[in-house]
């Protein structure tokens, strides 16, 4: 039998330095993709996926992720008087009744494991998930859905993961995995000839809360750091841990090229604007 998972974790204290000077007093997880910022993209999935307890471990600069969520309501008196309902009901609907936000404050930059572990007394004794905004998936079902159904079938660990090029090894954590897709080894960003193969750890994982006591111990890694991976790696000895390759199309948001591919797949499917979006595309494409 598994649990439900209820806490989704989303850590948002980096500084987004690959998008300055854009994002040098706004969060990089608050750069819109059509109107609505990343890490409001992320929220949803979390929420469609069952969560109902958000927590953000952030980190100086990132105000505005807290703004984003709270209630406005001289800007909902605004809107009301104006007739604007449907841009009213937008803006009411980001938090949905029942779904809380806690904001934990990452007091030093040490890592994406450091990050998870800050959001231990929060998250409980349960299963999780962690979503990284940077990662956008468009698709069908909700990557975390797909990853909460796959849960269901063999409890344990997901993490979700994609087919890379081998000379781009060296930029994410690798898995190996048996017959059952258990991951047996997992190693961070190695070079293409120390790769165990080409299945990369995307932003999406769905944790075990023993994860935790293994980011307690585990000292820092690469870069200083307390790495996410190495507590994956000393898990996986005494809980399972499945790599899971998703139904979507990933867009890698903390690079320019990544985000400016998701702005115009996401333009172009808006109900909104992806008639009209389509035709400018290839006015200035004919250009």
């Amino acid at each position: 039998m598994t649990n439900k998972v209820r806490a989704a974790v989303f850590p948002v204290a980096g500084r987004g330095t690959r998008f300055l000077p854009a994002t040098k007093a706004s969060p990089k997880e608050m750069l819109p993709i059509v109107d609505k910022p990343l890490i409001q993209y992320a929220v949803e999935e979390a929420i469609d996926a069952g969560a109902t307890k958000l927590v953000f471990v952030t980190g100086s600069s990132k105000r505005a992720i807290e703004d984003h969520f709270d209630s406005d309501p001289e800007l909902e008196r605004a809107l009301a008087a104006a007739g604007k309902d449907k841009l009213l009901e937008s803006i009411r609907s980001i938090v949905p009744d029942g779904v809380t936000c806690i904001y934990i404050r990452q007091g030093e930059p040490l890592g994406l494991g450091h990050a998870v572990l800050c959001a231990r007394a929060a998250v409980g004794d349960e299963p999780f998930f962690v979503h990284l905004a940077d990662d956008l998936i468009a698709a069908e079902t909700p990557c975390l859905t797909q990853m909460v159904a796959e849960h269901d079938r063999h409890g344990g660990s997901v993490i979700a993961v994609e087919t890379v090029p081998p000379e781009d090894t060296s930029s994410y954590g690798i898995v190996a995995v048996d017959d059952a897709s258990r991951i047996t080894q997992i190693v961070e960003k190695p070079a293409p000839d120390k790769a165990p193969s080409h299945s990369a750890v995307v932003g999406r994982y769905l944790l075990a809360p023993e994860i935790f006591e293994k980011l307690e111990t585990i000292g820092r890694g690469a870069g200083g750091e307390i790495q996410l991976t190495d507590g994956i790696a000393d898990l996986l000895d005494e809980s399972p841990v499945y790599a899971y390759s998703f139904s979507g199309r990933r867009f890698d948001c903390g690079s320019k090229l990544g985000y400016l591919m998701a702005t115009v797949a996401y333009g172009l499917s808006h109900p909104d604007t992806g008639e009209a979006f389509r035709a400018q595309l290839r006015n200035v494409i004919d250009d």
